[in-house]
């Protein structure tokens, strides 16, 4: 087999993260223009077919030569997708993402929508768990049941960055748009508290331990301390930051958005440093300042060139994350069994996303608060996205890593490009049939 050892190539093994970061930029508006113009999908499903079918160009070619399958393995790898989506993106994605929230309408939902993105999650997490491990020996593979759960826990919770893209395609009512926006913003962080508190217990809470060197007073410690601190701060970053905009005339627009971005990168390092849930707390930070639903007064205080800036941060990096979750491809140890345990996970997952959705509705008296068919379209609008491949990613090394890693890209896959290509069709059913 040929080998190539062009100078490019070594080049493209040591990119600086300025070069990096101009790639990914570049590719974000190339496959945007690409989607805008020929696919005219929803642009997180646009972008992230076109750069798993870049990624599926890069390992055909791989095949007549190790050297472009090397290069692209080595490119890859420098974006530490788990480091760049958990520390980085996410905080600025959530906190965009809460701003958008009608308060009026989400105070209204609070009870069901807290509900679901707990109680949910955890059902989810347990059923796809044991779900799991009684498929996965069936396919040959002796997995513990601790491992299984974390991979519950870890797949459980919806994305809001993929599931807030599409709901601006869809014309909801205002009280389900918030009940599945605000479910997928809690659950989010809750998810990560979950899968936190399972890798504890995995790992004996430091990576090396026994599992018997955790307790569960030191379990719900993590947990009081990850969810309880994370609101917290959340919270008093928000009223710090309405009281600080609300000092602000409205057309000083570079120092509220100076201010807004202080407060994101500010209180996601004091989460960090004080074990707080920082997706929590940029939730509850991006409610505080939300403009919508509020008296004429307040609205005033955070002026419209704030939410102009967010909305774009939002939808770059949102290009951005998409096509990192279609390169990653290049770098994900596939096999035939693991991509068949994939494809058992996808019926899991779906299936405990039902329980899920369904028992808080159904057995806690939520029922009369939701629309018709809001089970269904909860069930497969509930999407899977980056943060669940990043939770893998960041795993420690042990012997199952690679088949959850597997196991996760598959199910994000489908569920972002099947269920999300379907939801329109699903909603035209639900209307016929209620009508």
């Amino acid at each position: 087999m040929p080998k190539y050892d062009y100078p490019i190539f070594a080049k493209i093994d040591t990119m600086s993260a300025l070069e990096l970061i101009t790639l990914l930029v570049c590719l974000s508006a190339l496959f945007m223009f690409l989607n805008i113009r020929v696919l005219k999908l929803p642009s997180t499903i646009g972008l992230m077919l076109l750069a798993i079918g870049l990624s599926t160009l890069i390992l055909a070619l791989g095949q007549f030569s190790s050297s472009v399958n090397k290069h692209a393995t080595d490119l890859v790898s420098q974006f530490d997708f788990a480091e760049v989506l958990l520390d980085l993106m996410l905080s600025f994605l959530l906190f965009a993402g809460a701003i958008q929230i009608n308060l009026k309408v989400m105070k209204r939902q609070m009870t069901p929508i807290l509900t679901l993105a707990t109680v949910g999650v955890i059902l989810s997490t347990f059923i796809i768990g044991f779900g799991m491990y009684l498929a996965l020996p069936l396919l040959g593979y002796d997995i513990k049941l601790i491992y299984c759960l974390l991979f519950g826990a870890l797949i459980s919770p919806t994305d809001p960055i993929a599931v807030l893209s599409l709901l601006k395609r869809f014309n909801l009512s205002k009280d389900l748009e918030t009940k599945i926006a605000g479910e997928s913003l809690f659950n989010d962080g809750v998810g990560v508290v979950v899968f936190l508190t399972i890798l504890q217990i995995a790992t004996g809470g430091n990576g090396h331990g026994a599992v018997e060197e955790t307790t569960f007073s030191s379990v719900a410690a993590l947990f009081g301390q990850e969810v309880i601190g994370g609101a917290g701060l959340g919270a008093l970053l928000g009223w710090l930051g309405f009281k600080l905009l609300d000092a602000i005339e409205n057309e000083h627009v570079e120092l509220e958005v100076l201010v807004t971005l202080s407060l994101v990168m500010g209180g996601t390092w004091l989460a960090s440093y004080f074990h707080f849930s920082a997706p929590l707390a940029m939730v509850v930070l991006g409610l505080f300042l939300s403009n919508q639903g509020r008296t004429a007064k307040k609205e005033e205080a955070t002026g419209q060139y704030v939410f102009k800036f967010w909305h774009l941060m939002d939808e770059a990096l949102n290009a951005i994350l998409f096509i990192l979750i279609g390169l990653e491809m290049v770098i994900i140890p596939f096999s035939w069994m693991s991509i068949t345990a994939g494809l058992v996970a996808i019926a899991v997952v779906l299936f405990a996303r039902f329980i899920g959705v369904s028992t808080p509705i159904k057995l806690l008296f939520f029922k009369r608060q939701f629309d018709n068919g809001t089970i269904g379209i909860l069930t497969w609008g509930g999407l899977r996205g980056g943060i669940s491949v990043a939770l893998a990613l960041s795993l420690p090394d042990f012997p199952f890593k690679d088949l959850i890693v597997t196991m996760t890209y598959v199910v994000v896959i489908f569920s972002i490009s099947v269920q999300g290509l379907t939801i329109p069709k699903l909603l035209n059913w639900i209307e016929r049939k209620a009508s």
